[in-house]
């Protein structure tokens, strides 16, 4: 008779020692910083494609408004 395997490996219960938690809690410490800094940079990249939007979309309006002989910001085109 062939013995049958299992489907997964065997593993321990997970058990945090002493040792494992304050490994957590020094890694925690250490890590915070640097996800404050993720975020300031993630949303410093936010405010910078929202800015290139604005200026695509006015220079998008200027370009049609010059091209259809409108005047554009108090000037007219000759």
């Amino acid at each position: 008779m062939p013995s049958e395997l299992p489907s997964e490996p065997f593993a321990a219960p997970h058990v945090r020692t002493p040792v494992t938690r304050g490994l957590r809690a020094v890694e925690s410490f250490l890590l915070s910083g640097g996800q404050q800094t993720a975020r300031r940079n993630a949303w410093a990249a936010v405010v910078a494609d929202r800015q290139r939007a604005r200026d695509r979309r006015d220079a998008e309006y200027e370009m049609n408004a010059l091209t259809a002989g409108q005047r554009v910001t108090g000037v007219l085109r000759d």
